[in-house]
């Protein structure tokens, strides 16, 4: 029997046997109670409650606008809907680098006024002390290497990372420093297959990608982006379950059309 499957609650702990028995994590985002419930009730592994959130749920171009106070939001939204699924809320962007106290700060304020499992944030190396301190207040921590989405003006571009063979070598550095000082996991981002798969290798904590190929422990998508309500991004890597925007158009259309017509509603839906 699959360990995932006889736990009524993933914790960090399960995470970490799903990896030593070879189980593949599943990990989705999410924003809001409907759809959190949705995705709980389903099976999900691992809620993210991303700072994609800035994208998606705002209409911003990049994920740097979000403030922790909306992050906070979206986090306790999706906690007040989950069960079973292990949820993470992202550190957004200025609220942990160059300064471990705010770090700390910032994720005593996501644990306690969200209830959430966990934080999440970018960065190897040079958010060292920001972890160290974080985990020092005993709140777990996933790091995310790679592609880092709130670096994208330092990058210029959201192309695949670690090609070169420095930036290569550099990411798994970071791998092993994530691990050493306690992460419980890592997401990896848009880099080549096979580097995440040595990076997945090499690590004994759980590595989910995104773009990163099936070498790996487990996966993550945007949840409006996998069931085809955002229909703009359409990247290799993404995988559409559903084309729920023509779904919604046509219901929204057919509701516009029964009103005008007077067919909704009809006696048996009046008092």
């Amino acid at each position: 029997m699959s360990i995932h499957k006889e736990v009524k609650v993933i914790t960090t702990h399960i995470l970490s046997e799903m990896k030593f028995n070879g189980e593949k994590i599943a990990m989705l985002t999410a924003y809001d109670y409907s759809m959190a419930r949705l995705v709980d009730a389903a099976g999900i592994d691992i809620i993210l409650v991303g700072d994609s959130a800035s994208n998606v749920m705002a209409g911003f171009e990049t994920t740097l606008p979000i403030t922790l106070d909306n992050m906070i939001y979206h986090g306790a939204s999706v906690v007040r809907a989950v069960k079973r699924a292990l949820v993470v809320v992202d550190l957004p962007f200025g609220t942990y680098q160059g300064n471990s106290k705010e770090a700390l700060n910032s994720s005593i304020r996501i644990m306690k006024e969200t209830g959430a499992h966990a934080v999440k944030l970018e960065g190897g190396i040079e958010v060292k002390e920001s972890i160290i301190r974080i985990l020092s207040a005993g709140i777990p921590v996933m790091g995310h290497l790679g592609l880092t989405p709130q670096s994208i003006h330092k990058f210029g571009t959201y192309v695949v990372r670690a090609k070169q063979e420095d930036e290569a070598r550099r990411l798994k550095e970071d791998a092993k420093l994530l691990e050493e000082l306690g992460c419980f996991a890592m997401v990896i981002e848009k880099i080549p297959a096979k580097l995440a798969e040595e990076v997945s290798q090499m690590v004994k904590i759980p590595v989910i990608g995104i773009g990163a190929g099936g070498g790996v422990d487990g996966q993550v998508l945007v949840l409006h982006d996998m069931l085809g309500i955002n229909q703009e991004f359409s990247p290799r890597f993404l995988r559409r379950y559903h084309n729920l925007a023509s779904e919604i158009d046509g219901a929204v259309k057919n509701y516009i059309a029964d009103v005008r017509s007077r067919d909704f509603p009809n006696e048996k839906e009046q008092y």
